[in-house]
């Protein structure tokens, strides 16, 4: 029988109320009220942990780097707590043999009960030669283990997209995950890599309500990816006002202007680095200094240069493009200075008549 959360918790010596506050502080993360702190709660005192099979193709293990560098919570208690990581090759201890005899033992043992959480993507081309996995295909470990799982997590834009392995010509072939497996809900956390704290609060949810987190209609977390870094960036008052970086470190950079002109993606890109932000909160690109390049979009690698900036998007609901804000900023400015300079010598006219 698998140990529930508590359990394990307890056996490491956690006491009763600094669960409890662990509770809330994962309610909190995961955008919930305190009312749901109890719920959660609940869930991690009754229901075993999730069994999990990592699995990794065509990548560059950004992922699982930015996995094991979550705050909140601490990715030692996701992997040592909320859910039993059977395998992952990355940071597994076993090797060989033995490691890959994990595979089937968990098969076998959680049948349609454990989540495959897949970080890289398989190729297709020369019958999927171009990733093996214990001297085979990427793509035969992947259908075997999502036949047998329960539901799919696409760790960031190369599960989710393809991303650069799929980028033209794409000689591999390389696909998504989607592509590939057609018959099980499929999770997608794009970004490249995504946010850690997105990571771990999307396993907390799918372990505190035994379901899958609301999806957009791209199979997004809603959660997460319901609004543009646009909308929350800390630069759109500038952006409004039309004012914007025009070159690198010139006088607009350093007053922190908005990043529109300098190639940002920022006003296409749906995710949450402008709230969450990354390193526990730190920074994000856009904070740095640099614009958005847009990765946890489809396509973003084959979208031009990333110092393009953005011409017509209206269609995606951006009021309008910079020109026409930085224009129309300015005219409401100098409108409303004329206004302005027109009402205070009509005041001042009147002042002249009363006093003669």
């Amino acid at each position: 029988m698998t140990e529930t959360f508590y359990e394990v918790m307890r056996r490491q010596g956690i006491t009763r109320r600094s669960f409890l506050k662990y509770c809330s502080l994962t309610a909190a993360a995961l955008g919930l009220g305190p009312a749901f702190a109890p719920k959660i709660a609940h869930a991690m005192e009754t229901k075993p942990r999730i069994p999990v099979l990592w699995l990794h193709g065509l990548e560059c293990t950004c992922c699982s780097e930015s996995f094991i560098r979550s705050a909140h919570p601490l990715a030692k208690d996701v992997v040592l707590s909320m859910v039993s990581l059977d395998y992952d090759d990355t940071i597994m201890a076993a090797a060989g043999h033995q490691a890959e005899a994990i595979v089937q033992e968990t098969i076998d043992k959680y049948d349609g009960n454990y989540i495959l959480a897949c970080e890289g993507n398989p190729p297709l081309n020369q019958d999927g030669m171009s990733c093996i996995i214990a001297g085979k295909p990427y793509l035969d470990q992947l259908n075997h283990a999502a036949k047998h799982c329960k539901a799919i997590i696409s760790w960031g834009s190369c599960a989710s997209y393809g991303c650069v392995q799929a980028a033209k010509p794409n000689p591999t072939q390389a696909v998504p995950i989607h592509k590939v497996i057609h018959d099980k809900p499929i999770i997608k956390v794009p970004g490249c890599p995504p946010i850690a704290e997105v990571m771990t609060a999307v396993i907390t949810y799918m372990l505190t309500f035994d379901r899958i987190p609301e999806l957009d209609r791209q199979g997004r977390p809603k959660m997460f990816y319901s609004q543009r870094i646009h909308d929350k960036c800390y630069r759109r008052p500038h952006f409004d006002a039309g004012q914007f970086v025009e070159s690198w470190d010139d006088e607009g950079a350093r007053k922190g202007y908005c990043l529109y002109k300098m190639g940002c993606k920022g006003p296409t890109t749906y995710n949450a680095c402008s709230t969450i932000r990354w390193n526990e909160g730190t920074s994000f690109p856009i904070q740095a200094g640099h614009g958005c390049i847009g990765c946890s979009e489809d396509g973003f690698w084959d979208k031009g240069s990333w110092y393009a900036r953005l011409t017509d998007i209206k269609q995606f609901g951006i009021e309008s493009n910079a020109d026409a804000v930085g224009g129309t900023a300015a005219a409401v400015v100098g409108a409303a200075t004329a206004a302005h300079l027109g009402i205070s010598a009509i005041k001042r006219a009147q002042q002249k008549g009363d006093q003669e």
